[in-house]
């Protein structure tokens, strides 16, 4: 029976893992051990990341409303409040895009907003 040489298939994932590591600092990119311990920390981190900026894009788009709705005379919760009474149903990032760059409609949309609670 003939010998079966099994090193490309190590030596291919190996290349894919030490090719995500481009650009790591000393053992960290070209010694596999170290590089895959170092890229599984760096996914992890990444993953976090991106729940992260969700929240901190979510604060963003609150900030903005918020700041419209002062401009109207009206707090944040009060407008969001009627907005529910009203049966409103736009989320935080296209009420934000309406108080930046379409100011009259996000007025109408702040009246509504008045009328419902009272």
């Amino acid at each position: 029976m003939t010998r079966v040489k099994r090193g490309i298939v190590v030596k291919k994932r190996h290349k894919r893992l030490l090719k995500q590591t481009k650009g790591f600092w000393g053992q960290r990119k070209n010694i596999f051990k170290r590089a895959k311990e170092t890229l599984m920390r760096a996914m992890a981190f990444a993953y976090k990341g991106r729940k992260l900026r969700k929240r901190d894009i979510r604060t963003l788009f609150i900030t903005r409303i918020k700041a419209g709705a002062r401009a109207h005379g009206t707090s944040y919760s009060r407008f969001m409040f009627g907005l529910k009474k009203a049966s409103v149903l736009l989320n935080r990032k296209m009420l934000s895009q309406l108080a930046i760059y379409e100011p009259n409609g996000f007025t109408k949309i702040v009246e509504l907003s008045i009328q419902a609670q009272s």
